[in-house]
Parts: structure tokens; C-alpha cells; sequence
């Protein structure tokens, strides 16, 4: 990025318009002055030489050299930004529900795979916090620990699918392995976002216990039920007629998850179509938003020599040019 120390010179180049207004005035006046002779009829067809030529050269060559002066002492700057970021990171685990039930299709193209898409959209949005992926049904694993790796996230993401683990709806047991995954970390900030579309029917422990467990170690869980009210077209795969659909209840235990959130300092949404779901991811992005201070180093790299040198060069030239080759000072009487 070019920049200007001292650019107030460039108002010299003011002087510029009355440079040449005085130099026509100069002109118009040597035209006044005459004398006799017999007739000028032959001169005309004597050939200009190269020298009449050299002679508009001059002022050409000292305006310009002029402009250069002036930019040089305008010094003209290359700036160089460095930007030196220092972040209170977060911490984060994306706890997500892979019973069949996410096969429904009440969120296009079916509950799980909005959800995926989802994620991925809301860890490209993050910049320096480490984000890790668990998912769970009957029991519970851990997909990517928490990770500044967003490529690796993203593609251990699209791995995800139904039939990784028995099926089941262990709410419980997946935050007890997010909370394992956090529990030891030192970030100012540790999030779980718990994505399930059923109530708890399956592990060893239950979601408000790990709801208690969360709040003990500092950790806020966010929660979203996924799937609308009443119920939802759900796909079955018949041998003989094929993919057919039939509507099933959509039980969600928001009450359970609105406790657990409000325990740990979360907050509880319901996502009923897809509208609602992206919004609620970004609602989340800006309730955990990192604090990032930058400081900001800026180097001056000076460009002023070659349009000194350029300048320079110039006039020694237009000097040569009137005194030597035309023969016809600038500024002569």
C-alpha cells in the first residue's frame, strides 16, 4: 500500500500553470520585435533542421523533472501491516444425536444431515477455537477431540451416519463423554451444543446428572431439539413397494433439556424446520465469540530515490539539450 510522508510539497506543483503561462507570455512578446529586410518568401523553403525540434524538448524535460522533484520530496511510502493476534480461545463439543429417528424428513433432506451441514457452516465461521465432535445413540464416542483442525473436523464430519453404535436415544451418555473431553482444559470458555431429536431411553447415566457434572466444571450446554411439532414423515424402505413414508410422533424431552442448559448457564432452542435450525447456530456463534486483540505493526519502506535519481538525470539532460545541442536557454531574455 502506497502512502505520502510529507504530501503538503504537492502544492508546488502549483507553480506549473505559471511556469507556462510565462513562458507563452515570452513568447507572444519576441514576436513583437521586427526588422527590415528585402523578403523573407525564400526562407520558407529552407527545411527546419533537428535543432528547431530539440528546442520544444526543453520545457518538456524540466516539467517533468519538476513533477519528479515534487513527488520525491512528498516521499512516496510502501506500507508493510503486521497483524499480531492474541485470542481467548473456546472451547467447544458438538454432541450429535445419530439414533434412526434423524432419518426424519421434517428438516430437509432429513434431520441428520441438516444437522451436518449445519455444523460444518458453524465451524467455518470459528477463526482460534478448538472444536471437537462426539456423537451418540445407544452409547457414546468421540469422533474428533477438540482440534484447531477444521479440515480434519469438517471431514470426519461427513462420516458420520446412522449405525456407528446400537440404536438408542443416550442423552445422558453422550454430554458425559463431552464433558470428559473438557473437563481438563484450560480455555476460558467450554461450550457443549447437545443436537437430539428424542428423549433419554437408553446408558448408564442420566442427562440431569450430566447436566450437574457440566455446571461443576465450568461448562455451559447449549441444547437444540431437532424436528417439528406433532408429526414427522419418516422413511421406510419396503422390499417390495419400495420407499414409502409414514408420519410418526415427534416426542422431544424439552423440559429436561431446558433444565440442564439453564444449570449450566446455557440456553435451550427448538429447531422446527430449517430456518429456525441456522439460526440457532448462529445465535450460538455470537453468544461464544473468541475476544481476539490485535496489535497492529506498520514498516515504512521509503520510494522516494528513483524519482529523485529519475528527476536528476532529467535535468542534466535538458541542461545539455539548451546549452550544447539547441543552444537556447530556458529562461533567456
Amino acid at each position: 500500500m502506497m502512502s505520502w510522508a510529507n504530501p503538503e510539497f504537492f502544492w508546488l506543483l502549483l507553480l506549473l500553470p505559471a511556469f507556462l503561462v510565462f513562458r507563452v507570455w515570452k513568447f507572444l512578446s519576441n514576436r513583437d520585435s521586427s526588422f527590415i529586410f528585402s523578403s523573407t518568401e525564400k526562407l520558407r523553403e529552407i527545411p527546419a533542421g533537428w535543432r528547431s525540434y530539440l528546442i520544444w524538448l526543453t520545457p518538456i524535460i524540466y516539467t517533468v523533472s519538476f513533477i519528479l522533484f515534487v513527488v520525491s520530496m512528498a516521499r512516496p511510502q510502501l506500507q508493510n501491516s503486521t497483524v499480531e493476534r492474541s485470542t481467548e480461545g473456546i472451547d467447544i463439543v458438538i454432541s450429535l444425536d445419530i439414533s434412526s429417528s434423524m432419518l426424519a424428513e421434517d428438516i430437509k433432506p432429513n434431520r441428520l444431515i441438516a444437522s451436518k451441514e449445519l455444523a460444518r457452516d458453524f465451524i467455518d465461521k470459528r477463526i482460534s477455537d478448538r472444536i471437537g465432535i462426539n456423537v451418540f445413540a445407544r452409547e457414546s464416542f468421540t469422533v474428533v477431540p477438540p482440534t484447531l483442525d477444521y479440515n480434519l473436523l469438517k471431514n470426519m464430519l461427513e462420516t458420520v451416519d446412522l449405525g456407528m453404535v446400537r440404536d438408542g436415544t443416550a442423552i445422558g451418555m453422550g454430554l458425559a463423554t463431552a464433558i470428559n473431553r473438557l473437563k481438563d482444559s484450560n480455555a476460558e470458555s467450554k461450550v457443549i451444543i447437545l443436537l437430539t431429536d428424542g428423549m433419554n431411553n437408553a446408558g448408564e447415566i442420566d442427562p440431569i446428572t450430566a447436566g450437574d457434572m457440566a455446571a461443576s466444571f465450568g461448562i455451559r450446554i447449549y441444547s437444540i431439539g431437532v424436528g417439528s411439532r406433532g408429526t414427522a414423515p419418516y422413511p421406510v424402505d419396503d422390499p417390495i413397494f419400495g420407499r414409502r413414508y409414514q408420519n410418526v410422533e415427534v416426542n422431544i424431552d424439552e423440559e429436561m433439556l431446558t433444565q440442564i442448559s439453564a444449570q449450566t448457564g446455557g440456553k435451550y432452542w427448538r429447531a422446527t424446520n430449517a430456518e429456525e435450525y441456522e439460526q440457532i447456530y448462529n445465535e450460538i456463534d455470537q453468544l461464544e465469540q473468541s475476544e481476539i486483540e490485535e496489535i497492529i505493526y506498520i514498516d515504512y519502506e521509503e520510494q522516494y530515490f528513483p524519482y529523485l535519481l529519475a528527476g536528476i538525470v532529467l535535468v542534466i539532460f535538458g541542461f545539455l539539450n539548451e546549452r550544447f545541442l539547441t543552444r537556447s536557454p530556458l529562461f533567456q531574455p
